[in-house]
């Protein structure tokens, strides 16, 4: 493979790191006060997958979130916050990009009507991909200098 500037790894390493900065500013720009004491960011999900065209969405949502709408904020919070910080870093990083391949998807599930989002998520699930398959933690991580998934 031919590349400019750095080589293949590096360059699958900047797309590890581009992700997780991605989950970071994810987790930066959220209001957790509103997420964690008014319930908003649930309130919210709650809207969207009441209305939602496809019914194991809604049973879905009702049967897992709403009996525990708390413990799922802080659930989804809390990720984001860990999937930015494990995919920058490097550390457990193919756990980090199928546990974000996975959000996404539920994301993109969700939202299957709001096409603002549909890109972002999309485009996220496709870079966890590629990191994931291209094995992204080899170069500038944590994983590689622990001698992890080698």
């Amino acid at each position: 493979m031919q590349t400019i500037w750095l080589g293949g790894a590096e360059w699958v390493a900047v797309l590890r790191i581009g992700l997780g900065l991605w989950w970071l500013e994810s987790w930066r720009h959220k209001d957790r006060k509103g997420w964690f004491e008014r319930g908003t960011g649930i309130a919210w999900a709650a809207d969207i997958a009441g209305k939602h065209r496809w019914r194991a969405v809604r049973t879905g949502f009702q049967k897992v979130v709403e009996p525990r709408p708390k413990l799922i904020a802080y659930v989804v919070v809390y990720a984001e916050l860990a999937l930015g910080l494990g995919l920058v870093t490097g550390f457990l990083t193919p756990v980090a990009l199928v546990a974000g391949l996975l959000l996404n998807l539920l994301y993109l599930t969700l939202m299957i009507h709001d096409w603002a989002e549909q890109g972002q998520n999309a485009m996220m699930a496709l870079i966890s991909l590629v990191a994931l398959f291209a094995m992204a933690w080899q170069t500038w991580s944590l994983d590689a200098a622990f001698g992890l998934f080698l």
